[in-house]
């Protein structure tokens, strides 16, 4: 990404005559190790619109898959299917099984309702006012609300470098022979 950022900013400097990042400092990488980390960014990403106030709900929210999903879903005999799914993303296959098909290891229609849910939750003048029994997806990944709740609203923040399960941020920084456990608290509280 430092070398991708770097092109992009030297030719808009060109371009506008100017010097300094093209991002303005705000590009932010995460590793996401495992599905906990991949819902809850996928989550925080979809979201963005509606928490800058661009957009209502998430299906029409301009930039995001969440836009995309439903309309398809809608169509199809079978939207959790993952032939009936938008081609140009990666599918929503189901429960994680062995062996795993290639594509998102939960039920499209879960993340829809998870999606929604959440949205729900960001609004002001709704917080505190949804029952407090979790969504059945929350319970299956082993996240609690509140932990849910602080990564779809803070991602950026909440997370730096690796993401994932303890287990999996170990794994990988063992893997690649890191001496620092960047972020091993966050992921310990949150996932």
């Amino acid at each position: 990404m430092r070398r991708l950022n770097e092109t992009i900013a030297r030719q808009a400097n060109i371009e506008d005559q100017c010097t300094g990042r093209f991002w303005e400092g705000r590009f932010k990488s995460q590793a996401l190790l495992d599905e906990k980390a991949l819902a809850a960014c996928m989550a925080y990403v979809d979201l963005n619109p509606i928490r800058a106030n661009l957009t209502k709900t998430p299906e029409t929210s301009d930039h995001t898959s969440v836009k995309h999903r439903p309309k398809k879903a809608k169509a199809a005999q079978t939207p959790n299917h993952p032939n009936q799914q938008v081609k140009a993303l990666m599918p929503f296959v189901g429960n994680p099984r062995q062996p795993m098909p290639v594509g998102l290891p939960f039920r499209l229609t879960d993340y829809l309702e998870l999606v929604d849910w959440t949205g729900r939750i960001v609004r002001k003048d709704k917080r505190g006012a949804i029952q407090k029994s979790i969504p059945p997806v929350l319970d299956r990944l082993g996240i609690s609300v509140d932990n849910w709740m602080r990564m779809s609203n803070e991602f950026e923040n909440t997370f730096k470098g690796f993401v994932g399960s303890s287990k999996s941020l170990t794994k990988n920084i063992e893997h690649f022979n890191l001496e620092r456990r960047v972020g091993l608290r966050s992921c310990r509280q949150y996932l």
